[in-house]
């Protein structure tokens, strides 16, 4: 999921931001980077900041145009400042996170973080589906362009995270079988029980309570249970071929 989050820079002019940016992913487990029209090249500084992730650096894809760059993306994210003119979907980065991990499920995603100085035209903001506005203190806002890429992929990475921690709950929710399920197991399992005598028909609350009990402590799994299931069944079996 997180190798189809692309982080996009457009314009860079400083040759140690794409390094430090290149380790801001590679911290977070993004690898995907596209560099727009770069004014600089990967060279050693970019190398030195990177710091350990040159290999993001350095199989950075370079493209002409943001049109290229995002192409075959179903989701486009564009880092952008409240006081813009254009009035566009927003998202702070913790809800682009969730929407970037979402959506990576099924098809590539992408960040664009505009140029040092300028940030991204409004022509460029206009092929984003959404705006990410980072709401830093006001008194002193000045983010650079590695800590920006750093916030919002430490928020897919985190949604990520929360996704796994999701999928994980709900599998071992599947693992144990629903109500109806067990009801049918302890309808089974009295009516072996009163064929073999061990409970009395007419008196089977008792000791069926606290077979209840039993296994409801124990809470056997779907498997588990379909093994009980099986090892009843055989008891039948063998009692069908006693009666002939």
């Amino acid at each position: 999921m997180l190798d189809n989050i692309r982080i996009v820079l457009v314009g860079t002019t400083h040759s140690g931001n794409i390094g430090s940016a290149s380790r801001a992913m590679k911290v977070m487990g993004l690898k995907n980077l596209v560099l727009v029209a770069p004014e600089c090249t990967v060279d050693g500084q970019a190398i030195a900041l990177a710091a350990g992730a040159s290999d993001i650096a350095n199989n950075a894809r370079i493209v002409n145009t943001l049109e290229e760059a995002i192409a075959d993306c179903g989701l486009v994210v564009g880092t952008s400042a409240r006081s813009r003119t254009l009035d566009w979907p927003m998202l702070d980065p913790r809800q682009c996170g969730r929407k970037l991990v979402e959506e990576a499920a099924t098809h590539p995603v992408a960040v664009v973080f505009g140029r040092e100085r300028t940030g991204l035209t409004n022509e460029e903001l206009q092929l984003c589906h959404y705006h990410v506005y980072i709401p830093a203190n006001p008194e002193y806002s000045s983010l650079n362009l590695a800590m920006a890429v750093q916030t919002v992929s430490y928020e897919a990475r985190m949604a990520w995270l929360e996704s796994l921690e999701y999928s994980e709950e709900k599998k071992m929710e599947e693992e144990y079988p629903r109500s109806e399920e067990l009801e049918l197991f302890y309808g089974h399992l009295e009516s072996v029980l009163s064929q073999t005598g061990f409970i009395r028909k007419k008196h089977p609350g008792m000791v069926m309570n606290k077979l209840r009990r039993l296994f409801n402590r124990a809470r056997p799994e779907i498997q588990e249970l379909n093994i009980l299931r099986g090892v009843l069944s055989s008891v039948e079996k063998l009692m069908q071929k006693g009666d002939n």
